[in-house]
């Protein structure tokens, strides 16, 4: 079980320095964020099944990470049609 939770928390750290490192892509961004949202479904699921809970709030924790994913993926589309890419420097936010 250590190891498990030890695994969990290397890839949220790994998804972690990806979303720090590589700031150039929006799309190499959202795949950290739902990386990093996985290794947290994860870590939710051992710890419920650990102290033998129900698994209501994974679905709940589920539904409201699809949504996160598909605005994302929203905004990715918006920005490569108005943009023709998804390069932050070509994005002016003013």
């Amino acid at each position: 079980m250590l190891n498990m939770s030890l695994i969990i928390v290397i890839m949220f750290m790994f998804g972690n320095m990806i979303y720090v490192s590589k700031h150039k892509h929006l799309l190499i961004i959202l795949m950290s964020l739902e990386f990093m949202v996985l290794s947290i479904f994860f870590l939710m699921m051992m710890y419920l099944m650990m102290i033998e809970y129900n698994m209501y709030m994974l679905m709940v924790f589920l539904v409201f990470s699809v949504c996160e994913g598909v605005l994302g993926l929203s905004i990715l589309v918006s920005m490569i049609r108005t943009h023709g890419n998804d390069y932050f420097h070509s994005f002016n936010l003013i």
